[in-house]
């Protein structure tokens, strides 16, 4: 059984930086997507980043340019930099991975202050 765990999450400054981590710690599965979500408070949860197993990546507009996601497919590895960090990033982010089947992390919090 596939077991998305996130790491990493915690309070910051704006400004300041935080990478996200995210491994499979149950069974090896061969996504084709792998993605960070997150949901913050009052809003639906939103895509973040996106990559698929070719190298795409795909950013939301509101974190172009500042945060990267970096994966292994081969490792079920995946991590998300976050650069200048705004408070309206604060939210609980969630690792996704996908091919057909979709897995979900427990999510790890993240949150900015001004």
């Amino acid at each position: 059984q596939v077991q998305l765990v996130e790491s990493g999450g915690t309070s910051v400054q704006a400004g300041e930086s935080l990478t996200l981590g995210c491994a499979n710690y149950g069974q090896f599965f061969s996504f084709n997507e792998l993605g960070w979500w997150r949901l913050a408070p009052g809003k639906e949860r939103e895509l973040v980043a996106i990559v698929d197993e070719h190298g795409l990546k795909r950013y939301a507009s509101p974190v172009k340019g500042r945060f990267t996601i970096s994966s292994d497919f081969e490792r079920n590895t995946l991590t998300l930099q976050m650069n200048y960090l705004k408070p309206e990033d604060t939210g609980v982010y969630y690792c996704w991975g996908a091919r057909g089947d979709e897995f979900w992390g427990q999510g790890t919090r993240v949150t900015v202050s001004s």
